[in-house]
């Protein structure tokens, strides 16, 4: 696996220290967190750190393709170190976001075609995930 660090230089950003420090969290926490999140997260370590810096950062790495963002929650964008073609679920009982396989059939149909120059797709599902709808079967 790729340290945060080659991962920003295989993708064209310039590793400044909270750089290094906002990827190697993307790639740590695979739980799509918020700007706010990784403030949060991140400020004991890196005590100059603003908002205006993560969020700056996150939208280069986006920009270089070293991480993407999502619309999935109508009240916050997410961020996805994972930048390899796949999809997301969000539960709607407890607001977490999981990573979904794309299988290679459904991959290739969004992927290849001739009359489009894809640069982007964005398949997202929404329900409840195994943990709350256990917990929906117990309250029924």
């Amino acid at each position: 696996m790729n340290t945060a660090k080659q991962q920003l230089v295989n993708h064209g950003v310039h590793p400044s220290v909270q750089r290094i420090a906002i990827m190697k969290y993307l790639m740590e926490h695979c739980t799509h967190p918020t700007v706010d999140t990784i403030y949060t997260d991140l400020l004991p370590i890196l005590p100059t750190l603003s908002r205006t810096t993560v969020y700056n950062t996150l939208e280069l790495f986006c920009e270089k393709n070293a991480a993407m963002s999502l619309t999935i929650d109508r009240r916050n964008i997410r961020y996805d170190g994972c930048v390899k073609p796949h999809a997301h679920f969000m539960c709607n009982g407890c607001g977490r976001v999981f990573d979904a396989e794309i299988n290679e059939h459904v991959r290739a149909h969004l992927y290849d075609s001739d009359q489009y120059a894809v640069e982007k797709v964005e398949l997202n599902f929404s329900g409840l995930c195994p943990e709350c709808l256990e917990e929906k079967k117990k309250l029924q």
